[in-house]
């Protein structure tokens, strides 16, 4: 059996427990063994994310799909979380101005916020390399706010932590001590910058479960971990932008999840990890090149729907298009987006009703808000509470 760590005795909240500190990766002693069948769920993932890249290629605005895909993800990996929020309760927020978000819904917003730093940062000439640095940074915005006070966003924890249990003596996992930590991310980024003759996939999948084995913050780790995942996606060319989320694999198949990730640590199982993290990809990649396929299809068929509806008009055309980044919208959303006067929004918003695009979702009379059914019922599938 292959030795992934060491551990280490630490005494914390009152109790002497051992912690768990990996080796630097690439495992070794042996290596990874890439048998046949493992080198084909490579292949196969990488046709999966080749096939969601070309189907981003073929739609007008890709901008549109990033918009939806992000806030699946940002749903999606706080619901792992234990967040009690949908898609669909992201949307309402995002369409009614000024009001104020649940606890849950800032922290998912706060997601959104963090990979789009990431992600601006990476594409400048000189931003931030993909690096703890960047993470940091992601990080200090994922956990800003009330529920992040006391959790030193942005910084790495200068305290031991631990996973599961009401007190150390009763985790399911102590991670490494704060002492070690700036050695294990420095190893932690050598591995994302330096050469290794695994595939960039694989490697992928071995930076995510270092990731949440070091667990570097108080909180936060695994949506920062699962971000990570995205980043790598695009920063190693195997996709143009970050279309691929796996919280959908891993929200699933939680327990599975949750089973592999201590299968490495224990049992040095750095294989089924693999397999289990390749068959996801390849999974939510064929689910997400369907997605875009849908919803372009679905916006082209509108689109025809509203030029052809009897009284259409330029600014029901202009509304209709801002749609896909809009889905659920208000008269005075729809004044902002057109920039025009309360009756011709209302008159824009009308046609887009009886054309079947939009519901009015509140059954008032005043301050009513519409959405993009057919749309935003697509969109949201995988986004709904698990109840247990």
């Amino acid at each position: 059996m292959r030795s992934t760590g060491t551990y280490r005795e630490v005494s914390t909240g009152g109790e002497t427990v051992q912690a768990f500190v990996p080796h630097p990766l690439p495992p070794t002693e042996p290596r990874l063994d890439l048998t046949p069948d493992r080198q084909d769920r490579v292949r196969r993932a990488e046709h999966a994310l080749a096939r969601l890249d070309l189907a981003s290629e073929m739609v007008p605005s890709l901008d549109w799909f990033l918009y939806a895909f992000v806030r699946k993800e940002a749903v999606v990996s706080s619901q792992i979380e234990g967040m009690q929020a949908t898609l669909v309760d992201l949307l309402a927020f995002e369409a009614e101005k000024g009001t104020e978000p649940t606890a849950d819904i800032e922290e998912i917003c706060n997601y959104i916020d963090a990979l789009k730093y990431a992600r601006t940062e990476l594409a400048k000439t000189n931003g931030l390399p993909l690096s703890m640095r960047l993470m940091n940074e992601a990080h200090r915005r994922l956990m800003d706010g009330t529920r992040g006070y006391g959790k030193l966003p942005g910084d790495v924890r200068r305290s031991q932590n631990w996973i599961g249990g009401s007190r150390p003596g009763t985790a399911s996992f102590v991670p490494p001590p704060p002492d070690l930590l700036p050695q294990l991310l420095s190893d932690f980024e050598h591995y994302i910058h330096g050469e290794d003759d695994l595939p960039p996939l694989v490697r992928a999948g071995l930076l995510h479960v270092q990731f949440e084995t070091i667990h570097p913050y108080l909180d936060g780790n695994g949506r920062i971990g699962r971000l990570l995942i995205a980043l790598l996606l695009q920063e190693w060319g195997l996709l143009k932008a970050p279309l691929l989320y796996l919280s959908m694999h891993f929200k699933r198949n939680r327990s599975e999840y949750y089973r592999r990730l201590g299968a490495v640590r224990t049992e040095g199982d750095w294989e089924g990890w693999t397999d289990y993290f390749l068959d996801g990809v390849t999974v939510v990649a064929d689910e997400a090149t369907m997605l875009a396929r849908d919803l372009f299809a679905l916006v082209s068929e509108d689109r025809a729907r509203v030029l052809a509806a009897s009284g259409s008009t330029v600014s029901a055309v202009r509304l209709f298009e801002k749609l896909p980044q809009h889905p659920m919208l208000t008269v005075a959303g729809a004044i902002d987006l057109l920039d025009t006067s309360k009756p011709t929004a209302a008159k824009a918003i009308d046609l887009l009703e009886r054309a079947g695009v939009l519901k009015e979702t509140t059954g008032r009379h005043r301050d009513r808000s519409f959405v993009y059914h057919a749309y935003v019922d697509r969109l949201k599938i995988g986004t709904e509470l698990i109840v247990p």
